[in-house]
Order: structure tokens, then sequence, then C-alpha cells
């Protein structure tokens, strides 16, 4: 598929059983709800708990929803700091019905931009696939720089930079740097503040427990809608943060029935969220919304 007509990409959480067996049953239905909104799949990202996840299960989920052909895009979380096996990973990957590659910057090590550099490049070349590099600092603990995706945005599956330092002037900074290289906002309360400086789409956590909605708040904000719920869209975005991410997903999925059990890998447990006031809150409020949308729709 063409990964460059896909503006929402949903970075799926990983279902589980109480055991931490992977749930298959739960994984299945949920990818059906993404492909029923139109929404691109990001496999093992950190929402999926990629990191968390020995090889064997991440395998298993990504080979899982690769035969079963779902009719959108599927993306691939490729992190760590170990390259060798980031390569192994690209490579082992690259033969199944997949279409892109989520490349995260090198965990713990903290390398200067030539070694960010050469690390990037080197998945790249191993890639079969468009890839799109992954900027978190808050996680990987280092800014990708601009002049990094600057050196890289010619190369031949260099396809998009997902964004999610928070900051309105980095992202900027991404643009100037490349300025021809499709940007995804990885933040999804940043997403109309993006928008305006060229952003492409959103890759997002909260089109989990709102496929439908999310896909058309993202189409809205990308066609410059003056009609947006903005304040809606900032207090939904806010509840799926209440704790670390994807707890509160795992919990509103579970609580709507699309997944059996809110499981978690250590040291995430759903006991972090004790409230779910402001999740059940939020999901009314943007299921009002979108209901009411749908009705002037066909008035």
């Amino acid at each position: 598929m063409n990964v460059s007509n896909t503006n929402l990409w949903t970075a799926l959480v990983t279902p589980m059983l109480p055991g931490g067996e992977i749930d298959f049953k739960s994984l299945e239905f949920i990818v059906q709800k993404q492909v029923e909104a139109g929404n691109g799949i990001l496999l093992i990202g950190s929402t999926g708990e990629g990191l968390a996840l020995p090889a064997g299960d991440k395998w298993k989920v990504v080979e899982f929803v690769s035969k079963m052909n779902p009719a959108s895009p599927l993306m691939v979380g490729v992190g760590g700091f170990d390259i060798e096996l980031q390569k192994k990973w690209i490579e082992k990957c690259n033969p199944l019905h997949i279409d892109a590659f989520l490349l995260v910057s090198p965990l713990y090590s903290k390398p200067g931009p030539v070694g960010m550099e050469r690390w990037f490049r080197a998945l790249l070349d191993r890639s079969e696939k468009p890839c799109m590099i992954y900027n978190i600092p808050g996680r990987t603990g280092i800014k990708v720089p601009p002049e990094v995706i600057m050196h890289l945005q010619d190369h031949s599956n260099m396809w998009s930079l997902k964004e999610a330092s928070g900051s309105l002037e980095e992202y900027n900074a991404f643009r100037m740097a490349a300025p021809e290289l499709d940007v995804f906002s990885g933040d999804d309360a940043l997403l109309p503040e993006f928008v305006p400086s060229g952003c492409n789409g959103l890759v997002s956590v909260a089109s989990n427990v709102w496929p439908e909605e999310v896909h058309q708040f993202t189409r809205l904000c990308l066609e410059r809608n003056p009609d947006l719920p903005l304040d809606l869209w900032e207090m939904a975005s806010k509840a799926l943060f209440v704790s670390s991410n994807p707890i509160p997903a795992k919990v509103l999925l579970a609580e709507k029935g699309w997944i059996r059990h809110p499981e978690l890998r250590l040291p995430l447990t759903p006991d972090e969220l004790t409230d779910k006031s402001i999740l059940l809150k939020a999901d009314s409020e943007m299921t009002l919304w979108y209901a009411k949308l749908k009705t002037e729709k066909t008035n």
C-alpha cells in the first residue's frame, strides 16, 4: 500500500492476557476496528510496549497481523540500542505483508549527530520498505538533531519523520531542515498546532479508543476546518496521559470491551490508574461529538 496516502496511524496497543501472553483474539478485534475506520496501523511501537516484549512475542504480533492481510497499511517499530539486532529484525520483517518501518533513535547511549546519522543510515540501508524516523527524546534520552534529518532526507527509503519532542519550535526546525519530507505529529494534543506549519498527519494513541472519531478530527484538522472542537480534543488527549502511556488506553479499551484485559508488562501496571472518571468522561464526550457530526452530515 502507498503509505503517503495515510494521514492517521494508530500506535496500536498490544493486548495481553493476565499471565502476560499475547491476547490474539483481542488483537484481531482492535485491528479490525482500525481497518473499519481507515487508519494505518503501527505495531509494537512505544504504545505497543515493543521494548518490553521479548523478540519472540514481537514476532508473533507482527506475523499474526501480517497474515490477517488487513486492508490498512502496516508499520512495524524498530527500536533498541544494539544495531545488529535492529538490522536483523528489519531483515526478518522485510518479507512480510507490511508497508513501513518506524525507526526509533538509539536508546541510552546518547550519540552525537555523526553516530545518530550512521545508526539511521544502517537501518535505512537494510529496509526494503519506506521508513519513518521517530524523534522521542522523552523516552530515548536524546533529541534527533535536524541536521541528521537533512542529511538523510534523500535516502531512497526515507519517507517521513514522527516528531514527538513536544515543541513547535523543534518541529519547525525539522521543517526547515527537510521541507519536502512528510512530518507527522507524534503527540495527539499538538496536531492542531503543527498543522499550520505543514504537518502531514498524526501517529496517535487516542485512535486506539476512538478510531473513527480521531480519523474525522484529523481530517478536519488537516482541512483547516474552523469548527474544530479544540477544548474537547485537549481534554481527551490529556485523559490518555493521566498515567504512563499506554496504561490509560488499555484501561479504557478494557472498559469498552474491545480488549479482554488491561494487562501490561512490568514495570507498567493498570494499578497505577485508580480513578477512571476522566477517561470515561472523555469517552462519553468524544462519542457524543462524533454522533452529532454524523447526524449533521446526513441532514
